[in-house]
């Protein structure tokens, strides 16, 4: 027998509602908000048990990863945002083109984790401003409640570069170099 949501939703409902008549015809005073609390988290259990938690469909179209994990390269745009909400993503700009000017992306990661993935031949600077989230950039910098900046070796003003500004809220944010 196959514990879905449509399940639950039907035996919680007439749950509630044996608990209604009960307290009704037999003047019985049944804590019903309390036993459809318990019954929830025994929902919560079987459903960690039997290894098939999904209460909500992850999403994941290529620039905003919802409940799921995803793996997405970087595009020839000129500027892009990015958003990781209660989920993971590994965001690949090692093969982004620079050779047509600078570019600039945007990463928010919210109560999920985020890995950028980057060419150590790029030149490109990072700011990433955390609140009770980690950002660790390459050189050892981390923000845990603030701003972290920093810039690549090959970094120069005056060259066609990545710039990358990274919001972290309650969440786990990394760039690595490769």
């Amino acid at each position: 027998m196959k514990m879905g949501a449509g399940l639950f939703w039907g035996i919680l409902l007439i749950l509630i509602g044996l608990g209604v008549v009960i307290r009704v015809v037999f003047n019985v005073h049944f804590p019903i908000v309390k036993f459809v609390i318990a019954f929830f988290f025994i929902f919560i259990g079987i459903k960690l048990l039997i290894g098939n938690f999904n209460f909500f469909n992850g999403h994941s179209d290529g620039e905003t990863t919802i409940f799921s994990e995803s793996k997405i390269y970087a595009s020839d745009k000129d500027y892009k945002e990015y958003n990781v909400i209660f989920g993971g993503s590994v965001i690949d700009m090692r093969d982004v083109d620079l050779s047509k000017g600078s570019k600039e992306i945007k990463i928010n990661t919210i109560f999920a984790g985020s890995l950028l993935k980057i060419n150590k031949e790029t030149p490109y600077k990072v700011k990433a401003d955390a609140a009770f989230a980690n950002a660790d950039l390459p050189n050892g910098n981390t923000a845990a409640f603030g701003t972290a900046k920093y810039k690549s070796e090959t970094y120069a003003k005056d060259t066609n570069y990545l710039y990358i500004k990274v919001d972290v809220v309650f969440g786990d944010f990394k760039v690595r170099t490769y």
